[in-house]
């Protein structure tokens, strides 16, 4: 079952492939749990249970603004006949016509990269975000995370974000950095929010790293050997810091990635390919020390950091004296690391 503490949620899916929880049914709860507002900004909108929540909020009259990323729209070769339905991505298409005929604000490609953001903004009081897109294939099949906050200053943080979503300022068009959202505390729990390409999500991981002093545990679906992630794990490796990390087999085998180079400097190293039920591992998640826990939607690569729309949020501080806030964060790096280990232990493979 997923982790909470206090006002903060930490689920693992997807419970069809052996993981705790059903993380389809967490974020049509979370949907029909709004009362007056919610905006969505999600790369894919795919799941027609999703999609429904979001048409029953529209019919309660709550305010709804959705975005998400063209290419799920579009094909990529005109049809001869374009009034025929059918083809990739056509269940795309028709929720999306769905939700425009539910009288729902619904746009995309504001992002002429790629449009990556995974999250929910619920009665500008609660959030919801993770690696986790809105599609039968993420939820159901695809090795996945959501983290929910219950806090105000959490949600307007992410609120700022969606603002600035909607004038498209991102990769060539970014007319202007703002700062980093500041620290908050939610229960207890140190939380620090970061989006890209503003905020360098790939420095602060960097930093966050270089801070742990026991093991660095890792699951990610795509991670190239041009990031300076990479460069700071195998100085890490180096010095004796314990390393182990999962990834997608289909990713992890490319040349660039950079799991051939953490291999030989002797990370332990652990795959997962389509069997038994699973499509990818899909996850961008990292535990420090046990004690701290990286999620998002963040691909340890130079495009995510420089040019996509993404979001990292940071569960706990490895600086913090509280020992209230040391025995908060543990608890949800407990749960995150073990989470880990059991994808090792039940679809991974050695590299």
């Amino acid at each position: 079952m997923a982790i909470k503490v206090g006002n903060v949620e930490f689920y693992c899916g997807p419970h069809s492939v052996g993981a705790d929880d059903n993380l389809e049914q967490v974020i049509v709860n979370f949907i029909d749990g709004a009362k007056s507002r919610l905006d969505i900004a999600v790369q894919e909108l795919e799941s027609k249970p999703i999609a429904e929540a979001l048409i029953r909020a529209r019919k309660r009259k709550l305010r709804m603004r959705i975005v998400t990323e063209h290419d799920y729209l579009r094909v990529t070769r005109a049809r001869e006949d374009p009034w025929l339905s059918g083809g990739t991505h056509e269940e795309n298409r028709l929720i999306h016509l769905a939700i425009l005929r539910s009288n729902i604000d619904i746009k995309s490609d504001f992002n002429t990269n790629i449009f990556h953001q995974k999250f929910i903004i619920r009665d500008s009081s609660s959030i919801l975000t993770g690696s986790t897109n809105f599609t039968p294939t993420g939820t159901h099949k695809n090795l996945n995370h959501v983290v929910i906050v219950h806090d105000k200053k959490v949600a307007k943080i992410f609120n700022n974000e969606f603002k600035e979503i909607r004038q498209g300022h991102f990769g060539k068009l970014n007319e202007g950095h703002d700062k980093a959202p500041s620290d908050v505390k939610v229960s207890n729990l140190p939380i620090r929010i970061l989006f890209a390409p503003d905020h360098n999500p790939e420095m602060e991981i960097m930093k966050q790293m270089l801070k742990a002093s026991k093991r660095i545990d890792f699951a990610i679906f795509t991670f190239s050997k041009s990031s300076g992630i990479d460069d700071t794990m195998l100085k890490l490796l180096k010095f004796g810091m314990p390393i182990t990390g999962v990834f997608d087999k289909v990713q992890g085998a490319n040349k660039w990635a950079a799991t051939h180079d953490l291999k030989e400097a002797g990370a332990k190293l652990y795959a997962v390919s389509k069997s038994n039920g699973v499509g990818k591992l899909h996850h961008k998640l990292m535990v420090l020390d046990d004690e701290v826990v990286i999620a998002g939607s963040f691909n340890y690569t130079g495009p995510a950091n420089a040019l996509n729309d993404e979001n990292i949020i940071i569960l706990g501080d490895l600086d913090t004296t509280s020992e209230t806030s040391r025995n908060a964060q543990k608890k949800i790096a407990k749960h995150a690391r073990s989470e880990i280990d059991r994808i090792i232990n039940a679809h991974g493979t050695q590299v």
